[in-house]
């Protein structure tokens, strides 16, 4: 019998996982719908898999908590909230979701191109005082403007398809090339520096790695526009926060569209709630983007690009799918170097 324990999942959520599940023998299934924390770790302890969502931190603690453990399910495509080496040491595969939500991103950070670009904050700020003044709220054209793209995986190629039918020009940063976006949409890629000097619009969709870390950061915004927008819907920690909140409050900056951001788990407190005391770098962090939130010019969303009903319900059915393919001998989606295949694959929850 395999065991099963799922963090983070809402009513609906774990309907869809017990009804999956329910139609096969050799699963015993564990709901829970709060994060995974080292408080409620005990729940995993004989667990043979667990899924999670990115509020659950899956540290080297809690790992050491769960010794049956064979597989991490992370129910979304980054997976920089589990300690991966941690896992690559124990021999326990972290399987992600590569694809779910390449168009579901990619309209929601086109979507806050637009908000920028009318104005739409101060405009909806206003009206909902009954104040119904154009002054101050003159917008711009995105036809014509220069859009950078710092990645062009599945969803930086998607908004490169959403630019070109809205007439931006696109200029892409990537260590790998695609040559069929500069066929079909014209895309040029350049150095970073180069991007971020010419770009109008500027858009990330890089993972957060080592590599990654404050990709942009004060020495980097000095060679942006001073009429520039960022955006970010990728991960908060490749944007280094005080530098973007000083470049914005210093006017070097058009706007800014944070939909995920440095100390946001501070703030999305239903999502965080019972992990416990923040530590100071995190609250440290909250403050700064606190800071941002109260520009005009500045959008903070809670990492929401992702949450639509039909993105959900791929992630879930993937994440499922993930979770019976290795527990058959079959791994998929495995984060590279987490997993080698045993010389028996796993059956039926035993231990490898």
């Amino acid at each position: 019998m395999v065991k099963l324990v799922f963090f983070d999942l809402d009513e609906h959520e774990q309907d869809v996982v017990r009804d999956a599940f329910a139609r096969e023998g050799g699963y015993e299934i564990d709901l829970h719908p709060d994060a995974l924390t080292s408080k409620n770790a005990p729940f995993a302890r004989n667990a043979d898999g667990i899924g999670v969502f990115v509020t659950s931190h899956v540290t080297r603690e809690i790992l050491d908590r769960l010794p049956n453990l064979k597989m991490v399910a992370a129910v979304s495509t980054g997976f920089d909230n589990i300690d991966v080496d941690a896992c690559r040491e124990r021999n326990i595969a972290v399987c992600n979701v590569p694809r779910y939500g390449d168009n579901t991103v990619a309209e929601f950070a086109f979507g806050l191109i637009l908000a920028l670009a009318r104005k739409f904050r101060p405009t909806f700020e206003r009206t909902a005082r009954g104040e119904f003044s154009r002054t101050g709220l003159q917008g711009m054209d995105i036809a014509g403007k220069t859009l950078g793209l710092i990645g062009t995986g599945h969803i930086g190629s998607h908004l490169a398809r959403i630019a070109h039918g809205a007439d931006m020009k696109i200029v892409a940063y990537d260590p790998h090339p695609k040559p069929d976006l500069t066929r079909d949409y014209g895309i040029r890629y350049l150095a970073l520096d180069d991007l971020l000097r010419e770009s109008d619009v500027i858009s990330l969709h890089v993972p957060y790695t080592k590599a990654t870390h404050h990709l942009i950061n004060a020495e980097r915004l000095q060679l942006v526009k001073n009429s520039a927008f960022l955006i970010n819907t990728s991960r908060g920690g490749v944007v280094d926060t005080r530098a973007v909140a000083t470049a914005l409050n210093e006017g070097r900056l058009g706007g800014v569209a944070l939909d995920t951001f440095e100390g946001e788990e501070v703030w999305i407190e239903e999502e965080f709630a019972g992990t416990g005391e923040p530590p100071a770098a995190e609250l440290k962090e909250a403050l700064e983007s606190f800071a941002i939130l109260h520009s005009d010019r500045a959008i903070l969303s809670p990492h929401n690009a992702f949450n639509t009903r039909e993105a959900l319900e791929r992630i879930l059915a993937t994440s499922i799918e993930n979770i019976r393919a290795f527990f058959a001998g079959n791994p998929q989606n495995v984060v590279a170097g987490t997993y080698r295949v045993p010389a028996a694959p796993p059956a039926g929850g035993g231990r490898t």
